[in-house]
């Protein structure tokens, strides 16, 4: 058979009305003779060890009736005990109040020539007739952060839902503003009225469409700001970069995407040099300096001159055609 795991101490809830009925309520000097009754009890501390003794030696049964002499006992030995930590009655007098009583488990250890070294294990409170175990420190921070991490996984998975991505606006938690419902206007069938007053459908159809209109605008109003920051930051991230770093080289249907930078340090390795260009042939130097000739040798050379003239006009006269004419010049 399977065996049911039993709660912790710190998740139960104690009680025990006729307990607490018999014992005259729950006061001062019974508050501890009723936490014995209860789960939370230790049967070997000091405080079982009192009461056993006080029950079946007559002379011990003085301990059992108030709390000071019970306590006062309790400081006379070493080990485990059940010690009251607050008392919220008045001045250990009061029988009926609604305070909450503190009981402290503690270990006494004696020390010669000084006071007792106490360790604290645990503590308890009592409030009216129900007893609880204070959990400890790292109890309630787990349970404190489960909670947290709880909460935050629905939280996540509603906002998860709510999400929407845009191109223009990216992820956001607001509905994209509407357009009017002008496909639904044209695909109802047209009526026309013989009257002047307008059909109650187009004046649903009017109001649908203001509605829309000033959702558009409260939504527009919204997202102003945010659409102004992203530029923004895309101005400030993106703002050492322009077009003119990134040119389009190559054909249509095949350009590439190259940068100014890489030209630029691939522009001195691969730079071609410049053709030789053909030097212009130089033009002959005609030498116009006429040596000083003599009159006589200069009159020769007129008529030698003179003459060679001639003969080629009598010979381009003899070249030309019968019945060619001349023009005069």
């Amino acid at each position: 058979m399977a065996t049911t795991q039993e709660p912790s101490l710190d998740e139960i809830q104690w009680k025990a009305p006729p307990i607490a009925q018999s014992m005259g309520g729950i006061q001062t000097n019974t508050v501890l003779p009723y936490f014995y009754h209860s789960p939370f009890f230790d049967a070997t501390s000091n405080n079982a060890t009192i009461t056993t003794q006080a029950t079946h030696n007559p002379a011990l049964f003085y301990l059992i009736q108030t709390r000071e002499a019970f306590e006062g006992r309790l400081r006379t030995m070493q080990g485990l005990e059940f010690m009251v930590a607050h008392d919220p009655s008045e001045n250990g007098t009061k029988t009926e109040n609604s305070g909450v009583w503190i009981i402290r488990k503690q270990n006494r250890r004696k020390r010669a020539g000084a006071e007792d070294e106490i360790t604290p294990i645990s503590s308890y409170y009592v409030v009216g007739e129900n007893v609880y175990m204070a959990p400890s420190l790292g109890r309630v921070l787990a349970a404190r952060l489960l909670s947290t991490v709880s909460s935050l996984n629905k939280v996540m998975a509603t906002a998860s839902e709510l999400s929407t991505f845009t191109p223009a606006l990216g992820h956001t938690y607001l509905s994209p503003a509407s357009k009017p419902l002008v496909s639904n206007l044209n695909n109802q069938p047209s009526q026309t009225s013989k009257e002047s007053t307008p059909m109650p459908e187009i004046q649903d159809a009017a109001s649908t469409r203001a509605q829309s209109d000033s959702r558009t605008f409260m939504d527009h109003d919204f997202q102003s700001p945010q659409m102004l920051q992203e530029s923004l930051n895309l101005s400030l991230q993106y703002d050492h970069e322009y077009m003119d770093e990134t040119p389009l080289v190559g054909e249509p249907g095949s350009f590439k995407i190259t940068k100014a930078r890489e030209n630029q340090q691939r522009a001195p390795q691969s730079k071609p040099k410049p053709a030789a260009v053909p030097a212009k042939p130089s033009t002959p130097q005609i030498k116009t300096d006429v040596p000083n000739l003599k009159q006589e040798d200069r009159m020769d050379a007129e008529k030698n001159l003179t003459s060679a003239v001639t003969k080629e006009k009598k010979a381009r006269r003899k070249s030309k055609p019968a019945g060619s004419t001349t023009t005069p010049k």
